[in-house]
């Protein structure tokens, strides 16, 4: 029995040849080395998570070779560890060019349907006594010869399967798959953010984009209960386990804050169309605490302009005027609602964020699109803040999800 196209199972397959995204080898000499090493101490923490035995690990230029009895586990893990552009299960060889192709050859057996086509890649460092080329035209002609009865073509502009061969100085990794990793920074190469995290669907994308770009996080849940239930906390916090799957090695913290008596005191004393805008503005405040607590170096949230009352231009205008020793950054404020959604499901947050729960009961039925600084203002000055804060932050709890 032959196995379908991609599936290379017969033959043992043993290492991982991962790649590192390309905006790693555009940094200076020493940026580009410290990536690098943060980007293996995280793969070898995903690794020990999912307790996957390896053999050694192989630090190159550019590269990241992982030698382990179960190459497919281990190659599909590691496309979730942020830096890593794609995986390849391989099976490793010598430099010798015999060996090379009688390995390509038992691989293209294993994976090349009957009449298909196939293309050979070589990719080479190091002093050889052949070329890149020498290995496609060698390899390729003899998957041919060898797999006659086949029915066989080479296509160099569409294959259904290419034989890549990577020779880096007396080793070669041979394989006939590679699966799209998720690219961006190391995580933990940037400092980190605390990030507003509810249970919708926006603010889970906006938390793993910054982690994309290096950030580690710290979700932040603001409860409001009574204007929910208990199930939007359960959903919030699944989500920040799915998200946590994406930052292995780090701390799997959230931070739970009561809101619900501060949403009451504005329902009850303040104007009722500036409900949202207060609570947010209260909200940045809480954050901006936390942050110092966190050593962070910024707020993150998951606005986008024009998504919610609260999400206009000119309310957001308003909401980061509550705010001074922190930036708020808002990676999804140029998004639609389809392109967040399409990076929800790649994530794995989308069903959570879908699941029933009931919404905040306190929304206006005309919220304010448009509120004034002067009468948001006003209507603070009619309250504590101050106290309001302090009360939020010693009420806090720390969660540890997921572990």
């Amino acid at each position: 029995m032959r196995f379908a196209v991609g599936w290379s199972k017969l033959v043992k397959v043993d290492s991982v040849v991962l790649r590192f995204g390309g905006e790693i080898g555009i940094k200076s000499e020493w940026t580009r080395r410290t990536y690098e090493r943060l980007l293996l101490r995280n793969i070898k923490k995903v690794l020990e998570y999912y307790s996957i035995s390896i053999d050694r690990i192989v630090h190159k230029r550019g590269r990241i070779y992982v030698k382990a009895k179960h190459a497919h586990e281990a190659a599909a893990k590691l496309t979730q560890v942020f830096g890593v552009s794609s995986v390849s299960p391989a099976v490793e060889t010598t430099s010798d060019m015999n060996e090379i192709v009688e390995r390509a050859c038992e691989l293209a057996d294993e994976t090349l349907k009957n009449g298909g086509s196939f293309a050979v890649r070589c990719h080479r460092v190091g002093e050889h006594p052949y070329s890149s080329m020498d290995v496609c035209k060698e390899a390729g002609t003899q998957i041919l010869t060898r797999l006659k009865k086949r029915g066989l073509k080479v296509d160099l502009r569409n294959p259904q399967v290419t034989v890549g061969v990577e020779v880096r100085d007396e080793h070669a990794y041979i394989f006939t798959e590679s699966l799209q990793g998720t690219g961006g920074f190391p995580l933990g190469s940037q400092p980190r953010v605390v990030c507003l995290l509810s249970g919708g669907i926006d603010s889970a994308v906006a938390c793993w984009l910054v982690m994309k770009r290096g950030c580690s996080i710290s979700p932040v849940y603001f409860d409001i209960t009574p204007f929910t239930n208990r199930a939007a906390t359960a959903k919030a916090l699944d989500i920040a386990k799915r998200l946590f799957e994406w930052s292995i090695g780090f701390p799997r913290r959230v931070l739970l804050v009561p809101h619900g008596k501060n949403l009451e005191t504005f329902v009850k004393k303040s104007p009722r169309k500036l409900t949202c805008v207060l609570c947010k503005r209260m909200m940045y405040r809480i954050a901006e605490r936390l942050a110092e607590m966190e050593k962070a170096e910024g707020i993150v949230t998951g606005e986008s302009i024009g998504q919610h009352a609260s999400q206009t231009l000119h309310n957001l205008r308003v909401l980061n005027q509550a705010v001074a020793k922190y930036p708020v950054h808002r990676p999804l404020l140029g998004f639609n609602k389809l392109e967040i959604v399409e990076l929800a499901k790649k994530i794995g947050t989308f069903n959570i964020s879908t699941r029933t729960a009931e919404g905040c009961s306190a929304v206006p039925r005309s919220p304010a699109t448009k509120a004034r600084l002067q009468l948001v203002m006003k209507a603070e000055q009619e309250l504590d803040i101050s106290e309001m804060i302090q009360e939020s932050v010693r009420e806090t709890k720390t969660v540890t999800v997921g572990t």
